[in-house]
């Protein structure tokens, strides 16, 4: 077993992953608060080919050092908004078409594999300590949970939202015909 070299891995360049087909979906970051998380968002979504990000309320953006630390420069190849809120953010989402969905431990959500996703939807990850705001959930149209077995029944925001897009890769370019 060897490890492939960058040129066995295909790796696209800034110019190729800007014409490549992306996801239908917009992730939303609700006032996350680590650098860090932020980077490490825009570095998954640059792998999963998430179509945009929208940063919210306290959630910092590009550029920053921190960020593109982390990110290893997906910062500079996921296109991304701000806005000053995520009741914001969700009423252009509403403007545009899409549906919403917070990711987010609530009564009636439905668990990851049980969830099919549609284009032109948006999820919604929360902050560090308190998740998704109350004042956004009830602007969503649904909820969706990740199941966990642990004593703590948490992930952090950038796993969740790492597994989260996993899915939906798998689900929009991975299905079987």
């Amino acid at each position: 077993m060897r490890k492939l070299t960058m040129d066995e891995l295909h790796r696209l360049t800034k110019d190729q992953y800007g014409n490549v087909e992306k996801l239908p979906v917009v992730i939303v970051l609700d006032n996350v608060r680590s650098l860090s998380n932020v980077g490490s968002v825009f570095r998954s979504a640059d792998a999963f080919r998430i179509g945009e990000l929208f940063l919210c309320g306290i959630t910092a953006c590009p550029p920053h050092r921190e960020i593109h630390k982390t990110a290893l420069g997906a910062d500079e190849t996921v296109p991304w908004r701000y806005f000053s809120s995520t009741v914001e953010a969700c009423a252009e989402l509403k403007r545009m078409g899409y549906k919403i969905y917070a990711v987010e431990q609530v009564e009636g959500s439905v668990m990851l594999q049980d969830f099919v996703a549609e284009p032109k939807s948006a999820f919604i990850m929360g902050n560090e300590v308190d998740g998704v705001g109350d004042e956004v959930l009830p602007l969503c149209d649904g909820a969706i949970e990740i199941p966990q077995e642990g004593t703590k029944h948490s992930l952090n925001v950038s796993v969740c939202s790492g597994i989260f897009m996993w899915e939906l890769f798998r689900q929009f370019f991975l299905k079987k015909p």
